[in-house]
């Protein structure tokens, strides 16, 4: 966005980059209405059982519509159920565009670590920031 306010596409995420992290990334492909955008590619940190916030893709998957409404990059950071077990996650949507306004695809990449013991999942704490 920082190049005259144009969002980059998706062939120009970096492959030699994403292969580092793929199993920490993710993109949708944005449909409408919103509910109909599906998954072109998941990594496999991020995916797992089937069901809502039981996979980071999923919980990734849910903060869709913000990013295309405010039309910008959103970190997420929160506490979450993975596969039964309490986490800690920080993670990223960024838009993508084939022709730098319509935002097609959405890329994500998300990181998580296990709760301490001293760190209690009393309730899902979800934290916001746009860039």
């Amino acid at each position: 966005m920082a190049r005259r306010g144009r969002f980059p596409r998706l062939d120009q995420v970096e492959p030699s980059v994403m292969s580092e992290d793929r199993a920490n990334c993710l993109v949708i492909a944005v449909q409408s209405p919103v509910q109909l955008s599906y998954f072109v590619a998941v990594g496999a940190n991020l995916s797992g059982a089937r069901g809502p916030n039981s996979n980071l893709a999923e919980i990734l998957l849910s903060h869709l519509p913000q990013v295309l409404s405010e039309r910008r990059c959103l970190m997420i950071e929160g506490r979450a159920r993975l596969r039964g077990v309490g986490i800690l996650y920080r993670s990223a949507l960024y838009p993508l565009s084939k022709d730098g306004v319509a935002i097609d695809h959405v890329l994500g990449a998300a990181n998580h670590r296990l709760l301490h013991e001293n760190e209690e999942l009393i309730a899902p704490l979800i934290r916001t920031k746009w860039l």
